[in-house]
């Protein structure tokens, strides 16, 4: 009781510490950035009017800008919309409307040194029924107009083509338009958009989205998976296999849908779906669901994973519901839960709330935010290939698991207690500062190549298991700022001190292959730093993530690693751009497992015996 009331006492000498702006000011180093800051990018902004072809304010469109990240407004009475605190680069600026026809979209740089204003031109759609025009290849009314008649020629490279077809084409085509004239008028509308899409000089993709309030994504990907260099070289590596993303966003005034899946196939055949709802953030309820689903089914040799794999498939659903609810002009409260249903666990269903209330103590000073946060989370091993990366590409089920016991697989229970305090000081720096405890019921261990430092590890298939229960309390401290332009970099610092209480069946197998992984009480020191930045000369972005500390596990005989990384780039391509489309090279390699939530297990990634290296690359294009 005297430790636990002596922690809570440094607690409110911290809070007070963080309320007093000369002791921040004195804190404040000069190169410094925090990984939990609110808004990591560059004070750019892009703002602009709508107008009709009239030049008269539309008020109520929707405005979208595509780039490093993708936000929507909607145009005030004046027509008016602003984006505001964008990370720099280019973004693709459409504006929607029911009724209007929309204007082509058009990449805009947008730049830390100064403020970018357009105008985003709208026309009224004719709502007079006119007669469907010629269409290319002779598809259309037998009294259209000559050819020599008509008011503009196309020469798109679609309607030569058309033109020049073989001549049994052709008169299949107009067989199949023949005795159209009696057909409902619906019909003939179809076969006039059908006209226009393909005579039209743009590319069929760019015509089939362009009278849509739609912005997407598509990512055509191809990854690789290895152990060592020499691996690569070898039969032990994960044939570079193809991925396939798409996403779409329906903009709305008082929120956004979005739909998005991916998709591989090979021996590990595996795809993944969500769809959800995001209300927009000036609302007292910024709420969010939506669900996701993932298949992984498995037609390959290797013996363990086809023993694991119940009829060689598995699958995962999960629904989820949050809501952030301003209940007053400086506090927030924050609730909601996420339902998992695994079927490769006995207890299929899984359950994981959370709450946190969010104060912003001063009315004068806004700069000083404190949160409190209460969550159980509930995970089963092998959760990762199936939850959708929070920081990188999202990738189908892409490798296969079994128990290190042969046993049944058993959920990870996590109960989380966190006080965090963050204050922006002089010079764009923000500190922040969090104590937490944390309670681990089954504690995860993933396990690559066997355990065998002397062999390479078995990059498509690991082992899982838990290695025991354990208390820990731990304080972290984080400092970033935006140190030149659009370079962002932030450090974060944490220890924690863990006591195990129990230890599970796992535990005699994992002596055996990775006796790292089984802990005494003993006190943890984690560094972790983040990049972010924009080479202005080219638009490139570049992220990074290095993680160093001294509870890595290792495989037997093995010295403990002391870092793991994950590094993205994204190079856009803008002479591949046309029309509305925006396209971007990929490219990332990470050694990190796991994604790092800060309300996770601090064991989570420091319990991954041997992560391969996975080499990510491709191309994205925005629409």
């Amino acid at each position: 009781m005297i430790r636990f009331f002596t922690r809570w006492c440094v607690l409110g000498v911290m809070v007070s510490f963080l309320s007093t702006p000369s002791a921040w000011a004195q804190l404040a180093p000069s190169s410094s950035n925090v990984r939990r800051a609110v808004d990591p990018a560059a004070p750019c902004q892009l703002h602009g009017v709508v107008r009709d072809d009239h030049g008269r304010p539309i008020p109520g469109a929707v405005v979208s800008a595509l780039g490093s990240s993708t936000v929507f407004a909607v145009s005030d009475g004046q027509g008016r919309f602003a984006f505001r605190s964008l990370p720099p680069g280019s973004y693709l600026v459409r504006a929607h409307l029911q009724g209007y026809l929309p204007e082509r979209g058009r990449v805009i740089q947008v730049t830390a040194t100064e403020q970018t204003a357009w105008t985003i031109a709208l026309t009224r759609r004719n709502t007079e029924k006119t007669p469907p025009p010629v269409l290319a290849a002779g598809i259309g009314p037998t009294d259209a107009a000559p050819e020599s008649e008509a008011t503009e020629d196309d020469h798109g490279e679609v309607a030569w083509r058309m033109r020049h077809a073989p001549r049994s084409v052709l008169k299949s085509a107009e067989q199949a338009v023949a005795g159209l004239d009696d057909q409902p008028s619906f019909i003939d509308d179809s076969l006039a958009g059908i006209g226009r899409a393909v005579g039209t000089p743009s590319r069929l993709s760019s015509a089939l989205f362009t009278d849509l309030s739609v912005n997407g994504q598509i990512n055509l990907l191809t990854t690789a998976s290895f152990d060592r260099p020499q691996d690569l070289f070898s039969t032990n590596v994960i044939a570079p296999h193809s991925v396939a993303f798409v996403s779409l966003t329906v903009p709305m005034a008082n929120g956004d849908w979005t739909v998005r899946g991916s998709i591989t196939e090979g021996d590990l055949a595996s795809w993944i779906a969500a769809g959800s709802y995001k209300r927009n953030a000036n609302a007292d309820h910024r709420y969010e669901a939506g669900l996701t689903y993932a298949t992984q089914r498995y037609l390959g040799g290797n013996a363990e994973a086809l023993a694991a794999m119940r009829d060689g498939s598995r699958n995962v659903g999960a629904v989820y519901a949050y809501d952030n609810w301003r209940i007053a002009p400086r506090a927030a409260l924050g609730f909601g839960a996420r339902f998992a249903s695994y079927d490769y666990l006995n207890d299929r269903a899984l359950f994981s709330p959370k709450a946190s209330v969010t104060v912003k103590p001063s009315a004068v000073d806004d700069k000083l935010t404190l949160q409190a946060t209460l969550s159980h989370r509930e995970i089963a091993p092998g959760a990762e290939e199936f939850v959708p990366s929070a920081i990188g590409p999202w990738l189908p089920p892409e490798r296969t698991f079994s128990s290190v016991s042969h046993g049944a697989f058993i959920p990870e229970r996590l109960d989380h207690v966190e006080l965090a305090a963050e204050r922006e000081a002089t010079a764009g720096v923000l500190i922040g500062l969090r104590v937490f405890r944390q309670r681990v019921n089954d504690q995860m261990v993933a396990l690559f190549g066997g355990g065998s430092p002397d062999t390479a590890a078995t990059v498509g298939h690991y082992l899982v298991g838990t290695a025991g229960d354990f208390d820990a309390h731990g304080w972290g401290i984080s400092v970033g700022r935006t140190l030149v332009g659009p370079l962002h970099a932030s450090v974060d610092y944490t220890q924690v001190k863990a006591k195990w209480t129990d230890r599970r069946p796992d535990v005699v197998a994992l002596s055996r292959v990775a006796p790292a992984a089984l802990r005494d009480d003993e006190r943890i020191n984690d560094l972790t730093a983040t990049v972010e930045t924009v080479i202005a000369s080219t638009a490139t972005r570049v992220f990074a993530i290095y993680k160093i500390s001294d509870g890595f596990a290792a495989a037997v005989s093995a010295a403990s690693p002391l870092a793991r990384f994950d590094v993205q780039i994204n190079q856009p391509l803008p002479f591949l751009n046309f029309s509305s489309a925006q396209w971007e090279m990929l490219l990332a390699v990470r050694t990190l497992f796991r994604d790092d939530p800060l309300d996770g297990s601090v064991y989570d990634e420091l319990l991954v015996v041997r992560p391969p290296k996975r080499v990510l690359g491709g191309v994205t294009v925005r629409f």
